[in-house]
């Protein structure tokens, strides 16, 4: 069902955030025809995709992306390994989500110092936090897209009595192979499936819960070794359990204890094609997979296997309000502790990653300080406690006979945030923040040490880097509410000890010491160097929607939006794959039923390229939504809604390519035109 209350077009942030949010709706992430979470969001000014496959897209923001951007779903990492590679899944389906929201500043703290770049969080209702009316909420939803000819279907159940809520939910999606302005788009295709089921206790004084759930996905990766006929795939599963609780005590001082945990156990398999003798090990979980692919999987053998064993806690307390002689005090402490053992082995050559162990126990406290009618003021810190426990190389001068790094590598990461709002008048609000982050390395920058078949990369960790620090400061002005609504923000940050993945312009076979500028081998790997460098990031977001007047039975408005990040390394080359600026605007119409909108997004060409990249021409992107929502009286006082929606995208068929992603050099074109048809019923 349509919402009102909400402005239409996009969903502009709340008015009393002290940093940008965006916000994807039920309603968007319904009608988006994408098979990630990242294909609800990379519209949305900051905020783009690594469109690597169909299968694989993880979100990019204001030009940061893997570590420094934290993916969640209630309040727990998503425990996968798509932060190593581009190629890999983030194990949550959009299906799964009853809300995605992007938070950035010194709110993130709270998650982690990963989470320097900001935090993708999907909300739902697998922990039930509350009694559904009537005791009963039900939903059915599903689409179908023109541009690969498939289709996805989803189902969630919720009901309970006498405060215990029970929750059931599953979904299915089976995409083939899209379509571009140039043919097929071969080896794209994404057959995905998972549910999961969870119970809560529910009381006057809070909740406790707990789910268990499982995602499996097979998917195609596109580019130079598909069109050679290796058609590399990826063929993943998870298993999770999440428990999560919050506690309202009668008692002065304490407003809430909040906790939540979550524990998992993740595993992919990489499959090619490598003709009639093979290499590696055969694969071992065909059936598994029992669908259309099945009998493609023939031939097929696995290269690499990744896993990660992952489990998290957090614990929050929040005080009660306290007066002071500066005004009403607010906030909260909490503890966070993480644990993950993972590898990546390859069964031909040097394998990626040796098993290497991480662990994580910090400590933050957040504070909000009502100094007047009209200024608020939050103060956030987080001291923590990293090691990372590996294997890598410390000198690779002489390939034949590598200096072996093993050993534990211990970093005490202590940052801050400043932040301040202050009331205008007439609606709108000045924000300001300020941020210290400090970031200890992530095991794959240390001890990475060999191929990764399906990013074509032979990368190589330094077991030597020191803590990531970015200052940044970053203004704000918004008018959440009115005929017109805007959200605008420009930041600046600066780096000390930026790590990145350098392309050196060698070559390697699947050996370290056969790498050379160049070599006479069928496949060859790009050499990919983690180094740390200084660099400046700045840019700009611009977010508005003007309800022009009435037109026949509800409004109709005009929107706009403009984005864009530079980003350099202080010896003045740029930062590699960064997304170009971005202008766009639209019509909408919107009404108790109806819903419309016609809108134009422009990526402009980027030409600021780091060396060995290339130019990435610009491309628009026309697209249009329409959709009906009804709600009816049904039996026993139950009024199912029904929402039924087509929506076009890229309708002009332009050729697209991401200068973010690493397929933009094997020129992979992301999806023609297409046309999506959706619907749900909620009971």
């Amino acid at each position: 069902m349509l919402d009102l209350d909400t402005p239409a077009g996009f969903a502009i942030v709340t008015g009393d955030s002290f940093v940008p949010v965006t916000i994807a709706t039920e309603r968007e992430i319904l009608a988006n025809p994408g098979a990630t979470i990242t294909d609800s969001i990379q519209n949305k000014p900051g905020i783009t995709g690594s469109t690597f496959a169909p299968g694989a897209n993880r979100p990019i923001i204001r030009g940061l992306d893997s570590y420094r951007i934290r993916i969640q779903e209630n309040g727990i990492g998503a425990h996968d390994v798509s932060a190593i590679s581009e190629d890999h899944a983030i194990p949550i389906d959009p299906s799964d989500a009853d809300r995605i929201e992007v938070v950035r500043g010194p709110s993130t703290l709270r998650y982690g110092s990963q989470a320097i770049g900001g935090v993708v969080s999907i909300d739902n209702q697998r922990i039930p936090t509350f009694m559904p009316e009537r005791g009963f909420r039900g939903m059915v939803k599903g689409g179908g897209n023109t541009v690969d000819t498939g289709g996805d279907g989803a189902f969630s159940a919720t009901g309970g009595t006498n405060g215990f809520v029970l929750h059931a939910d599953g979904f299915i999606r089976d995409y083939n192979d899209y379509d571009t302005p140039l043919g097929s788009q071969l080896n794209t295709f994404v057959n995905s499936r998972g549910g999961s089921a969870g119970a809560s206790h529910i009381s006057k004084n809070g909740f406790i819960g707990v789910s268990v759930s499982r995602f499996e996905s097979l998917y195609g990766i596109p580019g130079e070794e598909a069109e050679e006929g290796r058609l590399p795939r990826i063929d993943l599963e998870q298993d999770k359990i999440l428990a999560r609780g919050e506690w309202r005590p009668d008692l002065s001082g304490i407003e809430a204890v909040r906790f939540w945990f979550g524990a998992s156990d993740y595993a992919h398999n990489e499959l090619a094609r490598h003709g009639e003798e093979g290499h590696g090990e055969e694969e071992h979980n065909e059936e598994e997979h029992e669908d259309e692919h099945e009998d493609e999987a023939a031939g097929f053998s696995v290269g690499q296997t990744f896993t990660n064993r992952q489990q998290e806690a957090r614990l929050e307390v929040q005080h009660r309000p306290v007066g002071t002689q500066f005004g009403p005090l607010s906030g909260a402490v909490g503890v966070q502790w993480d644990h993950a053992d993972t590898k990546g082995i390859s069964f031909e050559g040097d394998s990626l990653l040796e098993p290497y162990d991480a662990e994580s126990i910090a400590g933050f406290w957040f504070e909000e300080l009502e100094a007047s009618a009209l200024l608020r003021l939050q103060v956030a810190l987080r001291v923590e406690g990293a090691s990372v426990d590996g294997t890598g190389f410390s000198n690779i001068d002489d390939p034949e006979a590598p200096v072996v790094f093993r050993g534990q590598r211990d970093f005490v990461p202590v940052s801050g945030g400043l932040g301040a709002l202050y009331d205008l008048g007439n609606d709108k609000v000045l924000r300001l923040n300020g941020q210290a982050v400090e970031r200890a390395p992530a095991g794959a920058e240390l001890f990475s040490k060999g191929l990764h078949e399906a990013t074509g990369t032979f990368e190589i960790g330094n077991p030597f880097l020191n803590e990531e620090k970015a200052q940044t400061l970053e203004i704000g002005v918004k008018r959440p509410v009115g005929k017109l609504r805007y959200d605008a923000s420009g930041y600046y940050t600066n780096y000390d000890g930026f790590i990145f993945r350098e392309l050196t312009g060698l070559v390697c076979g699947v050996t370290l010491d056969s790498c050379a500028a160049e070599l006479d081998e069928e496949e060859t790997f790009d050499q990919v160097l983690f180094q740390q460098r200084n660099a400046t990031f700045y840019g700009a977001e611009i977010l508005g929607e003007y309800d022009v007047g009435q037109v026949w039975r509800g409004l109709w408005g005009i929107d706009g939006q403009y984005d864009f990040v530079r980003a350099e390394f202080d010896n003045g080359e740029n930062v590699p794959r960064i997304p170009p600026h971005r202008l766009g605007g639209g019509v909408y119409y919107r009404d108790g039923t109806w819903y419309g909108r016609v809108g134009v997004l422009h990526a402009f060409d980027q030409d600021l390229v780091a060396p060995n990249e290339l130019i990435t021409p610009g491309y628009t992107l026309l697209n249009a939504e329409l959709s009906y929502a009804m709600k009816t009286q049904g039996p026993a006082g139950l009024s199912p809604r029904f929402n039924i929606g087509v929506r076009g995208e890229n309708l002009l068929d332009d050729e697209v390519l991401n200068s973010a992603s690493f397929k933009r050099r094997e020129g992979v074109l992301l999806p023609g035109a297409n046309v999506r048809f959706f619907g749900s019923a909620t009971f």
